[in-house]
């Protein structure tokens, strides 16, 4: 975790971020990190359950107005690859082993709006990540084969993922 941050504030220094995404990214990353836990797996899991350990960010997912306005502006700003670009509704931006995702809004989203953070975990497996997903309650929704999305105490959106989701 403490990785993820000082990233966080290398990027704020380098004017990757404003003080504003700065801010927003810290307070999603300590409220998922308490959702997801951020001690390292343990070789069994105790009567309290497992906790996973956080390799990264995985990727940002948010609500934009005007999905190529914002990917033709980070793709001119940054050294970013546009990818999966769907040509209508949304694109990923990759950069190192992350990447953004700008969407579209939908319905009653009111953009800009971070959808959704997902962070990457050690030793992914699938089925013994859903099963301690469950058996904390969270009721895991998968996204992909490497991912769940579960909801945070206050009900935000966490994706969950292991190190094959890629952009």
């Amino acid at each position: 975790m403490e990785h993820i941050i000082a990233k966080m504030l290398t990027d704020f220094e380098h004017g990757k971020m404003t003080r504003r995404q700065l801010i927003q990214s810290l307070a999603l990353t300590a409220t998922a990190a308490s959702a997801a836990g951020a001690a390292p797996v343990e070789a069994a899991a105790s009567a309290e359950g497992m906790k996973f350990k956080l390799l990264t960010v995985n990727h940002i997912s948010y609500s934009v107005a005007d999905y190529k306005k914002t990917r033709d502006f980070y793709a001119d700003l940054f050294d970013v690859k546009v990818t999966q670009d769907n040509g209508t509704t949304q694109c990923y931006l990759s950069f190192g082993n992350t990447f953004i995702i700008p969407r579209n809004a939908r319905g009653e989203r009111k953009p800009p709006l971070v959808d959704h953070i997902a962070y990457t975990i050690d030793n992914w497996d699938k089925n013994v990540v859903e099963a301690e997903l469950k058996r904390r309650g969270l009721e895991p929704r998968p996204d992909t084969e490497n991912s769940f999305h579960v909801k945070d105490p206050d009900g935000y959106d966490l994706q969950i993922s292991g190190k094959g989701m890629t952009a």
